[in-house]
């Protein structure tokens, strides 16, 4: 090196510049690798604390990281002569530009951010998002929102259709209320079909005691008589319950000797009439 500069006295240092060069692009894979360290870290430290809630650790990883790669892009050309006050400045300009083009990419980003700050959903519930679809929250992210349907499918909805739709969410609460109606036959015992059904909800131990078990007539219809059985239970054990009362409530409504509801209809025959001195029937 000091042999070319010998020759050539209006040849630059590059000596500082290969080092130059070097302590940047140390700078931007140690910086690139600290993000992603950092966000393995918030997430493991997100999975082993109780009170952290897993709702938001996507969205605050993903920022997160994104935050301190800016930072070391700005020392990147910072140490390459830029003058980074004026690049600010420029890109907050640009920023502008493009917000007013991205209208609802924005607004999909503040519907996110007000889904994580009021979270009338969260990660591992199951809801419904009006007549969009229903689902277990997967991950709510800075623009998409990704849920998992009871067939294994995978749905993304904007967060702007998110936070704009009914939101109606099934485990929220511990407990859900199970409505099942059967039918009674008019002439058949219906105190004892009451008392059958009773006897069955009381005896089931994954149907709660408080508020108590209810089993009452609830309408009327043209051949059968329509029978409520209503029973409080955990959010994760409806189904379980549901599925067992529908298979164990006929059933034993047999075993009393009651019959399976059907369809009736009476039929009546007319008289027939004598007109003209001749019997028509009608």
């Amino acid at each position: 090196m000091e042999q070319l500069q010998a020759l050539w006295p209006g040849m630059p240092d590059l000596s500082g510049i290969v080092i130059n060069f070097g302590v940047t692009l140390a700078i931007l894979v140690i910086g690139w690798i600290v993000s992603n360290l950092l966000g393995r870290w918030m997430r493991r430290m997100a999975d082993r604390s109780p009170r952290i809630d897993p709702t938001i650790v996507p969205m605050v990883r993903t920022i997160t990281i994104w935050a301190v790669r800016i930072v070391v892009l700005l020392a990147v050309l910072a140490r390459l002569g830029v003058q980074t006050a004026s690049l600010v400045a420029m890109l907050g300009a640009s920023a502008l530009a493009i917000g007013l083009a991205l209208q609802g990419t924005l607004q999909n980003f503040a519907a996110g951010i007000m889904l994580l700050v009021l979270r009338p959903v969260r990660t591992g519930e199951f809801v419904m998002i009006g007549t969009q679809g229903s689902g277990v929250v997967d991950e709510i992210g800075l623009f998409m929102t990704r849920f998992v349907q009871v067939d294994g499918v995978h749905i993304m909805l904007p967060n702007t259709l998110v936070w704009g739709s009914p939101i109606t969410n099934y485990s929220r609460n511990k407990t859900r209320r199970l409505d099942m109606m059967l039918g009674v036959r008019y002439d058949d015992d219906l105190n004892a079909a009451l008392s059958t059904l009773q006897t069955l909800v009381d005896q089931d131990d994954d149907i709660l005691v408080d508020p108590a078990p209810l089993v009452a007539v609830m309408e009327y219809r043209d051949s059968t008589i329509m029978v409520n059985i209503r029973v409080w239970v955990l959010a994760d054990k409806y189904w379980d319950v549901y599925f067992d009362l529908h298979r164990r409530a006929p059933q034993a409504l047999r075993q009393a000797g009651l019959r399976s509801p059907i369809p009736l209809r009476e039929v009546q025959s007319i008289p027939a009439m004598a007109v003209g001195g001749q019997a028509v029937n009608e």
